[in-house]
């Protein structure tokens, strides 16, 4: 998400004050449980490093990336956190995760054979965490691998860090599978009692504290994303984007705008050019085209819609309503106060998590609201 444009004006903002801020919301939220957070895809594109200073700041010690690198980096910045990589064991690289105190969620037999055997060779138990599938048929532990497991540690003396699984359906309130998942987590810890568990992500800990358990792991929801559908979001907003405006021109009724020429005007229309495309994120699926209603930018407090096809790096969009005068240099807000992540995702028909995650391109990203007595160069 971090750019290196000099020359064009706006940027990206992250708030690291809100981002703290929503933490500590979710650590209250979750009195009974320890609070971690999910710092993977470099902090949901927000910045791994800086979001690891300030929440380990504010008093956040556990972190989940998802893979060994993102954990290699994130442990310069915070030496002395716990990290834990939900990807699991690379093969053949146990040494590497030691040495840099990396945690992997083991997720399979092989994993956890090779896990024991590299502690067997160095004649210490090293952490490591287990997952256990529960009906996401992702990574994980097959439910009735459990007992195996168990021999399996029993007979090395190995005791994991905590047992975990994975929500697949927790942002839909009633869904049935969460339930069912939490009941087929608490068959598996019956097999390893004493040992912390999780098994909430931002929508379980927001949903039930009887999905807490000892640990939840917060992501989206520091974020300022929407963690659980159909109900008010919560969280303070985390980040604003802003872009240039490159040209403003006057277009008559019946000229087309775009690629494919795939939408014709309507009225005599006062178009602006933004430095925005597809190649910075702004997905094509936010192309006003035909009878479709697009994407949206705000200027001046008036949204402008997207009008024609999202190109790799150019968005017309409509400023004819717009009140006060608009020129080249001027910048629209494409996130922000008027515009929240689930705006954009919801006019682009995804989720939050993708438009947080491929906002990156051409434009430098700036952090506000730094903690007091926090370095996060």
């Amino acid at each position: 998400m971090s750019g290196t444009s000099t020359f064009l004006g706006g940027g990206i903002t992250v708030d690291l004050g809100a981002i703290v801020r929503n933490w500590k919301a979710l650590d209250t939220v979750a009195a009974n449980a320890l609070t971690g957070a999910v710092l993977k895809a470099d902090a949901y594109g927000t910045g791994a490093e800086a979001v690891g200073r300030a929440l380990y700041h504010a008093g956040a010690k556990f972190f989940f990336v998802a893979t060994p690198d993102e954990g290699v980096a994130l442990r310069k910045a915070v030496p002395k956190s716990l990290i834990f990589v939900l990807d699991g064991l690379v093969p053949r690289t146990a040494k590497d995760y030691a040495a840099h105190g990396l945690m992997p969620v083991l997720a399979s037999m092989s994993q956890l054979t090779e896990w024991l055997d590299f502690c067997l060779s160095q004649n210490k138990a090293i952490p490591a965490a287990l997952h256990f599938d529960t009906g996401f048929n992702r990574v994980g532990f097959r439910q009735k691998e459990a007992e195996l497991v168990k021999r399996e540690l029993d007979q090395s003396g190995f005791e994991p860090q905590m047992i975990m699984s994975h929500f697949a359906c927790a942002d839909q309130p009633s869904h049935e599978m969460t339930r069912k998942q939490n009941g087929l987590f608490q068959g598996i810890l019956a097999h390893f009692p004493n040992i912390p568990a999780s098994l909430a992500n931002s929508a379980g800990l927001m949903a039930s504290k009887d999905y807490h358990y000892q640990m939840v792991r917060p992501g989206i929801s520091m974020y300022g994303g929407r963690a659980i559908n159909g109900r008010p979001n919560p969280m303070a907003p985390v980040i604003s984007m802003h872009v240039p405006i490159l040209q403003i021109k006057d277009a008559r009724i019946g000229e087309t705008v775009g690629y494919g020429a795939a939408y014709r005007l309507r009225r005599d229309t006062r178009l602006a050019i933004m430095a925005l495309g597809y190649a910075d994120g702004f997905f094509r699926s936010l192309s006003g085209i035909g009878g479709q209603v697009g994407g949206k930018v705000a200027i001046n407090g008036t949204f402008a819609p997207v009008l024609g096809r999202v190109s790799m790096d150019m968005t017309a969009i409509d400023i004819t309503d717009v009140e006060g005068l608009v020129q080249p240099g001027d910048v629209v807000e494409v996130l922000g106060p008027n515009l929240g992540i689930d705006d954009v995702a919801d006019a682009a028909r995804t989720i939050g998590y993708e438009i947080l995650t491929t906002l990156n391109g051409r434009f430098s990203r700036s952090y506000v609201n730094v903690p007091e007595g926090l370095d996060i160069t």
